[in-house]
């Protein structure tokens, strides 16, 4: 068996706060037959919470969280966030990205030590011009060795490029040249690929600025990237429901064999080579904003939006539950990990979750 230790992002977020997973990392050796480790989750409110967690894909609610803690970046007018991504170079810094602008009309990138949650730095970035709908920025994020990389959720959408050492901007890459251009698109999300070669995207194809439910998935050069050059190695394209099926983040296997992508009202398991679609998983539980692979790369690990009753009201709450790789089908049942931290702190009102990284 598998020891693995894990760290989330696990945030007492406040009302409209966001919840972060995702894979970044190699396991060590282990027993029994749970998965164990430290957490970190992103938030709304300008902090990052670090949780101790277990998950046993055999139980019937498979994820327990354990413990919290904070990393603090700011405030909720300053730092609202929905990016953590850890270092491969050292899994005590965590790189991140801001969702929001701030009161002078800035966005932000910075990295933080996990261990201490220190800040190191933080930088104010100007929004490109071509970004004309900013109701949502940053989001999702990948990164090669040299560089970290947000991508923004506006339109025009872009990719940034960052140094890690100084987070200088070197690149600002568009899609234009492949056909992507204002109002045609909604949302793009992107995760680098475990060899650190390949930088996949995910496009949601648009009508005048309105998803039409099919979504361009490309995968692109790294060492291009890295120039500010955009070279697509791969293409395919999927198709969902108009105004339910919205791609948001994604994570490879650790052996960059599969991609999971969360897509609104399903997942989508891809080729992590091609793109081909491999398993399209439904959901009537709730919205589906991220997929986190385990370190060995047999299960996804689905973040979740839901509905449910709190006192008389209906609010919504951040959940995870599982996704058997080899036998394509959830398992088990979902576990709150947004309302239930809330809950321990006084916060009422919604909950809610996106996406995240791990350290395992």
């Amino acid at each position: 068996m598998k020891k693995f230790v894990l760290v989330i992002l696990a945030a007492a977020l406040a009302a409209g706060g966001i919840m972060m997973l995702e894979n970044s990392g190699t396991p060590t050796a282990a027993a029994g037959n749970a998965y164990t480790g430290t957490l970190l989750v992103a938030g709304m409110g300008g902090h990052f919470t670090k949780a101790d967690v277990s998950i046993d894909p055999s139980a019937e609610n498979p994820i327990k969280l354990e413990s919290l803690d904070r990393i603090v970046i700011g405030d909720k007018t300053t730092h609202p966030t929905h990016d953590p991504r850890v270092d491969v170079n050292d899994k005590n810094i965590m790189y991140w990205s801001t969702y929001k602008l701030d009161p002078n009309g800035k966005l932000h990138v910075g990295k933080s030590e996990i261990k201490s949650g220190k800040k190191l730095e933080d930088k104010a970035i100007d929004l490109d011009a071509r970004a004309k709908w900013t109701g949502a920025l940053y989001c999702g994020s990948g990164q090669s060795k040299k560089f970290f990389m947000p991508v923004t959720m506006t339109d025009e959408a872009y990719i940034d490029v960052f140094d890690k050492k100084t987070l200088e901007l070197k690149h600002r890459v568009f899609l234009d040249k492949e056909g992507y251009t204002p109002g045609k698109t909604k949302f793009y999300h992107g995760v680098n690929s475990p060899d650190l070669k390949t930088f996949a995207v995910s496009i949601n194809m648009a009508d005048d600025g309105k998803p039409n439910g099919k979504i361009d998935m490309l995968l692109l050069d790294m060492a291009a990237l890295e120039k500010g050059k955009a070279k697509v190695l791969a293409k395919n394209t999927i198709t969902g429901t108009p105004g339910k099926t919205l791609t948001f983040r994604q994570s490879f296997t650790p052996d960059g064999k599969y991609l999971l992508q969360s897509g609104g009202d399903r997942m989508f398991l891809l080729d992590g080579k091609t793109l081909a679609l491999i398993d399209e998983e439904m959901l009537d539980i709730g919205e589906n904003h991220d997929v986190i692979s385990t370190p060995d790369g047999k299960y996804g690990l689905l973040t979740l939006r839901n509905k449910v009753k709190d006192g008389d009201k209906e609010v919504t709450d951040g959940s995870v539950v599982l996704y058997d790789i080899g036998s394509k089908k959830l398992t088990g049942g979902m576990t709150s990990v947004c309302m239930s931290c809330h809950n321990k702190v006084g916060i009422t009102g919604n909950a809610v979750l996106c996406g995240a990284d791990a350290v395992w």
